[in-house]
C-alpha cells in the first residue's frame, strides 16, 4: 500500500470520525497525525512543517486574553448598560446580538457566548419569555462576525495562515476592500432577519444594574493587542511568525496579570485554556499537510475544475455552496483546512486570483454552520446554556432562524465578493 493510498484512508477515517463523535475530535486528530508519522508518509519534521505554528501561536494568545477580559466583566456590564438604553426589549436584543458580533471579530466565538449568555438569560427571566430564539441569535451573530478579523475565529486564522494575510488585510487586500466588508454587508442584510423574529417584543425592562467592572486592564490589554496586530502588518507582510509571537505575549501577560492581580494560579488558568481545539488544530493541520504532500489536493482542485470547466462564476458558486451546505453539519475547521489549498489550485487553474475562491470559501464554511445546532461550537455551547435551563431547542427550531439569517448573510457577502474580486 503506498503513501498516497495511506494518507488518503487516515483523512477519511479521521473526517468520518470527527462528525460521529465530535467530543472526541481532538483525541481523532491528534491519533491521526500520529499514524502519518509512525507509517512514514511524513516524517517528524515534516508533520511539524505542517502546523502553522503563526496560526497557533495567535489562537492560545487570543484564547487567554479572552479569558481574562470575560474575567473582567466589561461585556456584561456593556451589555446590561444596553438593555436598560433600548426603547424595548425587540431592540434590546438586537443590540445585544449586535454586541455580540463587535466582541466576536476580536474574541473567540464560544467564549464571547459565555460573555452575553448570562445577560440574555436574566432578561428573559426577568420578563418571563422564552429564551431559546435569543440565545440562537446570539449565537448565529457570534458565528458571522467572527469570520471579519483574523484574529476572530479558528476559519479566519486558517485562511490568513495559507493567504499569508495580516490583521489588516482583512480590511484592504491589494487595494480592494477585503473580506471584513463582505462579513458586514452580511451582517446588515442578515439583521432584518432577526428583526422579524424579535419585533413582537414591544415590552421596556430596566435591569438593576449589578455588574461592576472588575478592571479595566484586560479591556486596554485586548485593544492594545489589535493595535499592534494592525502595526505588525507593515513589519511582517509574509504573515509568517509576528503576530503569532505577540497574541503569546499578550497571553502569557493575561495569564500573569490574572495571577497576582486576582490571586488565580498559573495552573488553573492555563487548564481552563481550550486545549482540545489547540492540539485539533494541530492535527487538521498535519492531517492536511499529509494530502498535500502526497498529491490529493492537485487531484481533488483537478477534479473540480474539470466539472467547472472555464466558467469561473460556476467554480466560485459551486465552492461557496457546498462549504455552506457542508459545514452545516460538519465543523467547518478541519473542512475549511482541508478546502483552502484546493480552493488555491483551483483559482490558479481558471486563471482568477485566488483571493475570489478564498474568500468565497470562508464566507460558505464559516457561516454554513449557523443552519443547524451542530454545525459550529457557538451553536452547541448556546444549546448546552439554554438546557441546563431547561429548554431544549430541536434541529427544525434552530434551523428556523438559522437557515433564512444564513441564507441572507452569504446571499450578500458572496455578490460583495464576487464583484469586488472576480475581476
Amino acid at each position: 500500500m503506498g503513501y498516497p493510498t495511506i494518507a488518503a484512508m487516515i483523512f477519511i477515517l479521521a473526517y468520518v470520525l470527527f462528525i460521529v463523535f465530535p467530543t472526541r475530535r481532538m483525541s481523532v486528530a491528534v491519533a491521526g497525525a500520529l499514524v502519518l508519522v509512525v507509517t512514514g508518509v511524513l516524517s517528524p519534521l515534516e508533520a511539524a512543517q505542517a502546523i502553522n505554528w503563526n496560526v497557533m501561536g495567535i489562537f492560545v494568545g487570543t484564547l487567554a486574553v479572552a479569558d481574562v477580559f470575560m474575567e473582567s466583566r466589561m461585556p456584561a456590564f456593556i451589555a446590561e448598560a444596553i438593555i436598560n438604553k433600548a426603547k424595548n426589549t425587540a431592540w434590546a436584543v438586537l443590540l445585544i446580538c449586535a454586541m455580540t458580533g463587535f466582541i466576536s471579530a476580536f474574541v473567540e466565538n464560544v467564549a464571547t457566548v459565555l460573555i452575553v449568555a448570562p445577560i440574555a438569560l436574566s432578561l428573559a427571566r426577568k420578563l418571563k419569555i422564552n429564551p431559546v430564539n435569543m440565545m440562537i441569535g446570539i449565537a448565529i451573530s457570534s458565528n458571522l462576525q467572527g469570520t471579519a478579523t483574523l484574529i476572530g475565529d479558528p476559519p479566519s486564522m486558517l485562511l490568513g495562515g495559507y493567504a499569508k494575510m495580516t490583521f489588516m488585510d482583512f480590511f484592504f487586500y491589494h487595494g480592494r476592500p477585503s473580506i471584513f466588508f463582505a462579513v458586514e454587508l452580511g451582517a446588515l442584510v442578515s439583521f432584518f432577519v432577526l428583526y422579524a423574529f424579535f419585533r413582537s417584543l414591544r415590552q421596556k425592562e430596566n435591569l438593576r444594574l449589578t455588574e461592576k467592572v472588575l478592571s479595566f486592564f484586560p479591556t486596554v490589554l485586548l485593544a492594545g493587542l489589535i493595535v499592534l496586530l494592525a502595526l505588525s502588518s507593515f513589519f511582517d507582510t509574509g504573515f509568517s511568525y509576528l503576530a503569532g509571537i505577540l497574541c503569546m505575549i499578550a497571553g502569557i501577560v493575561a495569564i500573569l496579570w490574572r495571577k497576582f492581580i486576582f490571586k488565580g494560579g498559573v495552573r488553573a488558568t492555563l487548564r481552563a485554556l481550550d486545549w482540545d481545539t489547540t492540539f485539533f488544530l494541530a492535527g487538521v493541520f498535519v492531517l492536511v499537510g499529509a494530502m498535500t504532500h502526497t498529491g490529493w489536493i492537485d487531484r481533488t482542485a483537478e477534479f473540480l475544475s474539470s466539472l467547472v470547466g472555464s466558467n469561473i462564476f460556476l467554480g466560485y458558486t459551486l465552492l461557496v455552496f457546498v462549504a455552506v451546505f457542508v459545514s452545516a453539519f460538519v465543523d467547518n475547521v478541519p473542512f475549511l483546512a482541508a478546502m483552502l489549498p484546493v480552493a488555491i489550485s483551483m483559482a490558479e487553474r481558471l486563471g482568477v486570483s485566488p483571493s475570489l475562491f478564498l474568500f468565497g470559501l470562508l464566507v460558505g464554511a464559516s457561516l454554513g454552520g449557523n443552519i443547524t445546532p451542530i454545525g459550529a461550537s457557538a451553536n452547541i455551547v448556546a444549546c448546552g446554556l439554554l438546557k441546563k435551563e431547561g429548554y431544549k431547542v430541536g434541529f427544525w427550531q434552530f434551523a428556523k432562524m438559522g437557515l433564512p439569517f444564513t441564507l441572507a448573510a452569504v446571499a450578500a457577502a458572496y455578490l460583495f465578493v464576487w464583484f469586488v474580486w472576480s475581476h
